[in-house]
């Protein structure tokens, strides 16, 4: 009888992370992430479903119970769960028009943490990283270096990176360059 050979998905940059120099890079650990679109109709039924409101402001963020919604455009948001929580399941109820799209193993997330947090960031972010710009909950989609990230402040000298798995070495190494100085 044949052996049956099991593929094991190893998460990207898996306990990698870093400090010193008034910084911190840590890989978290991987997250239940939605893609979602949805016309103005749907946004009160999708947001009751998901347990948190979905802003509807460029910029903003709005979080519960480890589980975010990004804004990234007028109809267009990623929800992120910290516990892995099945968020399509959570969509499938929800009769307005919308598109859901699982893409939690897409995406990796870096948290970049201390007083120079937003120096590192912007070694290669063009994006206003001053409080007064970008204050805590502010989110977009932006780049860094030659990659698309999107990026999140989660506290004052705290932001979640995310970028595509296949752009997580390059994230990780550019933001690690940066740090040393």
């Amino acid at each position: 009888m044949a052996k049956l050979a099991t593929a094991t998905r190893s998460p990207a940059l898996a306990g990698k992370s870093i400090g010193g120099q008034g910084v911190s890079l840590k890989v978290l650990e991987p997250a239940g992430r939605m893609s979602l679109r949805a016309r103005p109709a749907a946004v009160a039924a999708l947001s009751r479903a998901l347990g948190v409101t979905l802003p509807q402001k460029s910029k903003t963020s709005a979080a519960k119970h480890g589980r975010f919604a990004l804004w990234l455009g007028p109809d267009e948001w990623l929800v992120i769960d910290e516990a892995g929580a099945d968020l399509l399941a959570d969509c499938s109820s929800v009769k307005g028009l919308h598109s859901a799209v699982d893409v939690s193993h897409r995406n990796v997330g870096i948290a970049v943490a201390g007083p120079n947090a937003a120096l590192v960031i912007n070694a290669g972010c063009p994006q206003d990283l001053s409080l007064q710009a970008f204050p805590v909950g502010a989110c977009s989609r932006t780049v860094l270096g030659k990659v698309e990230i999107v990026l999140l402040r989660t506290g004052e000298d705290a932001f979640r990176v995310e970028c595509w798995r296949s752009f997580s070495d390059y994230v990780y190494g550019f933001l690690s360059e940066a740090a040393r100085g």
